[in-house]
């Protein structure tokens, strides 16, 4: 069930902290790592430098807007989405980066334990769980999925060493299965 363990750990977090998701996250992680312009909606004041998005239109083949800055990003959601949902700027996303390559250290102060990131990072997928995925047939073959980031688990080219880790992921175009953040 991709996406909905994200999910579910996101309401986790909360109720466990005591506190709202974006808020955890903003402490433990954001703030520690000088992410200033990461977050679940944009402030009125930054807003001048969040672009439109744009997406294929399969039709015609032209780009379309798909969200102004004053769209979806522009006030909190509903519900912060452990699984998605987030806005955030290259710099930012390069200090997480950062910390994650150092295996959870960030400018010498520790953000994640050692352990954490390696289990983020490390297939967790039986080959039970692979077998009966619902994506795309052969995904598994050459990936598994760690704590929120895929994981290469054979090499089957130049791009991408065994071990290497990231997300593919992206906007949901509408009409998509993935529900709004209203």
């Amino acid at each position: 069930m991709y996406n909905t363990g994200s999910d579910v750990l996101g309401v986790l977090v909360a109720r466990a902290s005591g506190q709202p998701f974006g808020t955890f996250l903003r402490e433990r992680l954001f703030d520690p790592l000088g992410m200033t312009d990461t977050g679940f909606s944009v402030p009125l004041s930054a807003r001048d430098r969040l672009p439109a998005q744009y997406m294929t239109d399969f039709t015609t083949g032209q780009s379309v807007v798909y969200d102004e800055p004053d769209g979806d990003w522009a006030a909190e959601p509903a519900f912060p989405s452990g699984g998605g949902g987030l806005v955030s700027t290259v710099s930012d996303y390069a200090a997480f980066a950062s910390m994650l390559r150092s295996r959870g250290v960030y400018e010498g102060q520790r953000i994640l334990s050692r352990p954490a990131v390696e289990l983020m990072t490390t297939d967790q997928l039986t080959p039970a769980q692979k077998a009966v995925s619902g994506l795309l047939p052969g995904t598994f073959d050459d990936m598994g999925w760690g704590f929120g980031v895929a994981v290469t688990t054979r090499r089957t080219g130049i791009a991408k060493s065994v071990g290497s880790y990231g997300w593919d992921g992206g906007l949901a175009p509408p009409g998509s299965t993935i529900p709004p953040r209203t």
